[in-house]
């Protein structure tokens, strides 16, 4: 399997080992796709019509028993848990309905509500088919995890990594079937390493700033294409030795 000793007890890598090993990355690129293409396909736009959807919901009628409108219920807290250790963080706050309904509410920060709200405290809450979006008390609002956000660009950048890494482990596997004994420099050390990271960086380096700043979701493929594009370039090796890359 490691294949014999080249000159000056090189030991040279197999060919059968390296064309199985382009047959697995094709396979990993092909499943990364099929995710892309989800990403783009269903899961933007699912989150921008559910977003759409909630935007445009207005109060319902009273007595309705409609789910795609906003409910107002007064609930109780009983108690609240914020927590914050190293990697991980807890915010919610179980509320009750007096003796018919209890249940737990789950935040993505402690403010402005939730750090203030002490056990016995009167809120309101908003549902929107059937889950509580806002809590909110003598005028401080707080949305909760449930709540939907405009913040499809990050979907657009997540499709973007999974098309990177399909391209990559395409080109790498694709490598190693043609050219079996010399692959160099699609290796894992150092330009696959380097791919990797350089694909991450542009994703969250474009996809992030598009949310904070609000752009149009289109625009973080726009950008981050031609970036992942130079950045190839400029980091494929310039001098390859003759043997399959000096690396994995």
């Amino acid at each position: 399997m490691g294949g014999g000793p080249g000159k000056g007890g090189v030991r040279r890598p197999s060919p059968g080992r390296a064309r199985f090993m382009g047959v697995l990355l094709i396979l990993v690129s092909v499943a990364s796709a099929v995710l892309c293409y989800i990403a783009f396909s269903w899961w933007l736009p699912s989150d921008r019509d559910r977003y759409r959807d909630y935007v445009a919901a207005e109060p319902c009628p009273v007595g309705a028993t409609a789910t795609n409108c906003l409910s107002t219920w007064h609930l109780t807290v009983v108690k609240k848990e914020i927590k914050s250790t190293g990697r991980t963080s807890t915010y919610k706050a179980t509320l009750k309905d007096g003796d018919s309904w209890q249940g737990v509410v789950d935040f993505g920060d402690p403010g402005p509500l939730l750090e203030h709200l002490k056990p016995g405290d009167k809120v309101t809450a908003t549902a929107w088919r059937r889950d509580i979006v806002v809590l909110s008390r003598d005028g401080v609002r707080q949305n909760t995890s449930e709540a939907p956000r405009d913040e499809i660009q990050m979907n657009a950048a997540m499709g973007m990594l999974g098309a990177f890494f399909a391209a990559q482990a395409f080109a790498f596997g694709a490598v190693r079937l043609v050219s079996p004994r010399a692959y160099a420099p699609f290796t894992w050390n150092p330009y696959g390493r380097r791919l990797l990271i350089a694909s991450a960086v542009v994703c969250f380096g474009v996809g992030l700033p598009a949310v904070w700043i609000g752009i149009p979701w289109w625009t973080v493929p726009a950008l981050g294409l031609p970036a992942m594009a130079c950045a190839a370039v400029l980091m494929y090796p310039r001098s390859v030795g003759p043997t399959a890359g000096g690396g994995r």
